[in-house]
């Protein structure tokens, strides 16, 4: 397991699903945050909105209460009425039901009317509403009642309550409000009148407040009282904001809760949306679940992603390794075929090519050896006893010398040295091409006297060339093939050249002939057998020419060797290449 965390294929997997995670979670992050802002200022200002409406809506609601309260106060007659004290019943009993008609026909003008209450400071009460009312005998002593005898003269709001103020039988929830009735003659209070109405309005207006389902709004005094609620009727609500300043609207954010206030111009008093943090956050949530659910998805690709990009890249690198581990023990045969990432591509081809020279390059170590060891074998068998034929050469000279026989006697002393020269392959088997010319001198003297002066040798070797090292045998076996194919059946002059010429680095020594020639095929098949892949040997105690290109390629290098060039009837054209280099330099 250790190993394999190091591989190159979970590193990068690594590398890549940390990289893609990071950048993830980090944008994911910053949206995050941003949204939050901008979610938060959005709510912010929607309740600064739904606080100015809904004051609007209580400012329309006070000024339709305001002008149904006054419909009774400022009734002259109504106030005539009330005021008018008599001992007669019929009179009595007339002004009463007066009184009771103007406020019938009022309670009668809204539909949103529960009743409607006049209660005169003597005790009388008039009632509108139930046929069946039954007065509350303790009214006077209810915080409501004080407050509406406290007041001077304008529209006092009561609030929202669960039942009527003073009528037991009325049990449905009622929004209260009431003012002073003046003696206008006297300027001086006589009895107030209560109204009690449909509280839906009024809940209706504090629910335009609500920023979500669990959202408390308030009406509230100007002293921090509340007045009615949409939600609870006896609210208990802790650590409220100060509502005392120059500040019409408050705005207040806190850890769990979002408090809103706006305060309404008319009567000095309040109205407050409260809402919880997990009301406010609704919007927030479903962001982070859909947030969440989009990074786990991303997150899944990007492991796929990462996954195939780090495979894409190790892949091709273990087909290398495992190549390499055969290349190890032997086995060049193998190819690494991949399709990967450019960098790759040619890194692979790089290490096939390597491979496929490694192994051509082993293949020509083993010919050359085959070829050497053939050479050696040859010149072993060539020698036989060479000290006895060089004795005995020598002797049959000197004898053919006393008799006068010159050209016989050159003949045997040519044969002599050549013997010599051949069986000689100690030493790396290096000579001078001065040494091999002295050898070539030897051979041709032999052909020469052999073909009865049919053959006119022209050498022309600079001597600045004599001490290049070359291999021994070089130059004999392309000039014995010239003699054997070219120019011994002529039935005219023939004329062998040798020479030498200097192209850059490179020394050719040609040995040119104007024999026979070849044609286009048999010059093809003779280039052909000097590239095969099996050698084939040259003549009878020869080393041939293909062995001799072989071995010089060996040697020097693949731009070392032999060309040819022959034409039918003209002659041949063979050309040694060899590296220039002076005597004391050894090969490779």
């Amino acid at each position: 397991m250790r190993n394999g965390f190091h591989s190159i294929h979970h590193r990068l997997f690594l590398l890549f699903l940390f990289c893609m995670s990071s950048i993830l979670l980090i944008v994911s992050l910053l949206y995050y945050n941003r949204t939050t802002v901008q979610l938060h200022e959005k709510i912010s200002d929607l309740s600064q909105k739904n606080v100015a409406q809904t004051a609007g809506l209580f400012t329309l609601l006070y000024k339709g209460y305001d002008s149904l309260s006054k419909s009774l106060s400022n009734n002259f007659e109504m106030v005539r009425l009330l005021n008018e004290t008599t001992d007669e019943p019929a009179v009595a009993f007339i002004n009463e039901q007066t009184i009771t008609n103007i406020i019938g026909s009022i309670f009668y003008s809204r539909d949103d009317l529960v009743g409607i209450h006049v209660i005169m400071d003597k005790g009388k009460i008039y009632n509108y509403g139930n046929y069946m009312n039954v007065v509350d005998p303790e009214y006077h002593t209810e915080d409501w009642y004080h407050e509406l005898k406290a007041s001077t003269g304008k529209m006092v709001w009561l609030g929202v309550y669960e039942h009527s103020l003073i009528d037991e039988v009325e049990d449905s929830p009622v929004f209260a409000f009431g003012r002073q009735i003046y003696d206008l003659n006297e300027h001086k209070p006589i009895g107030i009148v209560l109204y009690e109405t449909n509280p839906q309005p009024v809940l209706d207006a504090l629910d335009n407040l609500k920023l979500g389902a669990h959202s408390q709004v308030y009406l509230m005094s100007q002293d921090g009282r509340f007045v009615s609620s949409a939600t609870d009727p006896s609210p208990v609500v802790e650590n409220l904001p100060s509502l005392q300043g120059d500040k019409d609207v408050i705005v207040q954010q806190e850890s769990d809760r979002l408090i809103v206030a706006s305060k309404l111009s008319f009567s000095g008093w309040w109205v407050m949306s409260i809402t919880p943090d997990e009301d406010l956050n609704v919007e927030l949530n479903e962001m982070k679940r859909y947030l969440l659910i989009v990074i786990s998805i991303l997150i899944f690709v990007s492991t796929l992603i990462a996954s195939i990009v780090s495979q894409t890249i190790s892949s091709p690198l273990k087909k290398v390794i495992r190549e390499m581990k055969q290349v190890e023990i032997g086995n060049f045969r193998g190819v690494v075929n991949v399709s990967s990432y450019q960098e790759i591509n040619i890194l692979v081809a790089s290490f096939n090519r390597m491979v496929r020279r490694i192994e051509e390059l082993i293949e020509r170590v083993k010919l050359s050896s085959v070829s050497e060891k053939n050479a050696e074998l040859h010149a072993l068998q060539s020698q036989v006893n060479p000290h006895f034929l060089y004795n005995t050469l020598d002797m049959i000279y000197w004898m053919l010398d006393e008799e006068g026989n010159e050209q016989l006697g050159e003949l045997v002393l040519s044969l002599s040295s050549m013997f010599r020269y051949s069986s000689q392959w100690e030493d790396g088997a290096e000579v001078t091409l001065e040494e091999e010319m002295e050898q070539i001198g030897h051979y041709l003297k032999i052909i020469s006297i052999r073909l009865e002066g049919r053959l006119h040798i022209v050498a022309e070797v600079d001597e600045r060339w004599l001490n290049i090292r070359v291999p021994k045998m070089t130059v004999q076996p392309v000039i014995e093939n010239a003699v054997k194919h070219g120019l011994e059946s002529l039935n005219r002059q023939g004329i062998l050249k040798v020479y030498t010429r200097e192209e850059g680095n490179v020394l050719k020594l040609f040995v040119e002939d104007n024999g026979n020639g070849m044609n286009a095929e048999q010059l093809e098949r003779l280039q052909d057998s000097l590239n095969g892949d099996s050698p084939k040997e040259g003549g009878k105690g020869g080393i041939g020419l293909q062995n001799l290109h072989r071995r010089l390629q060996y040697m020097f290098g693949d731009g070392y060797g032999l060309q040819i060039q022959s034409l039918p009837g003209e002659g041949t054209q063979v050309a040694i290449m060899l590296p220039i280099r002076v005597e004391g330099d050894t090969y490779k």
